[in-house]
């Protein structure tokens, strides 16, 4: 009885322990910065210069959206990084590298890429994404939030959202809400339409916040405190799950249900039930620091890094 114990013991240890390898994988131009799945389609902004378009069924490249390169502050040719990636109807927004730290956005249409500003505007943006077909949010690295108006070519308003050095910000689902993290640890949620402040998340992050995510009214967080924070703003709710390493990166499915995060340095990847704390697995098979979970289904995600491969898991 003892022996069959202890066999028992080893071998749920080894199964709490395996770690679940990619399915499939994409292969990029360049080291992964952001990822956006819609319709059917993958878009990969890279450090290449480009954003990389494939068939999610196929894994083919379809498309490759390609930006000039830029002159470093030695004279010298180098790719453009592209920080983020957005799309919506038929449209697509590149934010992109430019000279002397600054950045330009283009706006890809009907096959052509048009410049909608660039280094000469002076703004330092670290992201950006639709609010609707004509209207951006772009986030600077102040701190900053600025809703840019397309066809005029101008700002419906700046707000400061705080002090501290902005990381990152997700849009809830209508676009209408927006969190900021910053490397205060905290989030604040603002309005999209005129960027009014409507409430503070604090105390759970005691450091930066890498990256966020919000789905179906639940937030996630990926701080460089070790910590993965799920917030349910509606409920009053929040709680930390701490790992060894610092979270780079974190994701949550389309119901909210499920998060999953950067757990070790070995770059694997934790998935956990929000709402019931339960881990469901580790996934492995990243060479490099994760730089993007994103959910395809409640069973399939994309773990993007700085390698160029893309690899894809299937949670059951």
């Amino acid at each position: 009885m003892k022996l069959f114990l202890i066999f028992a013991f080893l071998l749920s240890s080894l199964f709490a322990t395996t770690i679940k390898e990619p399915i499939a994988h994409f292969v990029a131009s360049g080291s992964v910065v952001d990822m956006l799945y819609k319709d059917g389609k993958l878009y990969c902004a890279t450090d290449a210069s480009s954003v990389d378009i494939f068939d999610f069924e196929t894994k083919k490249l379809i498309n490759k959206i390609e930006v000039k390169k830029i002159l470093d502050f030695m004279g010298e040719t180098i790719d453009s990084k592209i920080y983020s990636v957005d799309a919506i109807e038929d449209k697509i927004l590149i934010l992109s590298q430019d000279k002397n730290g600054f950045r330009r956005v283009h706006i890809y249409q009907n096959g052509l890429l048009r410049v909608l500003f660039d280094y000469s505007k002076g703004l330092t943006v670290a992201k950006a994404k639709f609010l609707d077909a004509n209207t951006l949010l772009l986030a600077l690295l102040s701190n900053e939030l600025i809703s840019y108006d397309i066809a005029k070519n101008s700002q419906n308003y700046s707000i400061q959202v705080s002090g501290a050095k902005f990381s990152d910000f997700v849009l809830n689902e209508q676009r209408s809400e927006v969190v900021v993290a910053d490397e205060s640890g905290n989030l604040k949620i603002h309005s999209t339409k005129d960027g009014v402040f409507l409430k503070l998340l604090a105390d759970q992050n005691l450091d930066n916040v890498f990256q966020v995510d919000y789905k179906k009214g639940i937030i996630a967080t990926a701080g460089q405190d070790r910590r993965m924070v799920i917030y349910a703003p509606k409920f009053n709710s929040a709680y930390y799950s701490e790992s060894k390493f610092l979270i780079y990166s974190v994701g949550l499915s389309p119901s909210g249900k499920i998060v999953g995060y950067a757990s070790d340095e070995n770059n694997n990847v934790t998935l956990q039930n929000t709402i019931t704390k339960a881990n469901l697995g580790k996934f492995g098979g990243n060479k490099m620091t994760l730089s993007k979970i994103l959910f395809i289904s409640e069973n399939d995600f994309l773990v993007g890094s700085d390698d160029k491969v893309i690899n894809q898991y299937s949670i059951k």
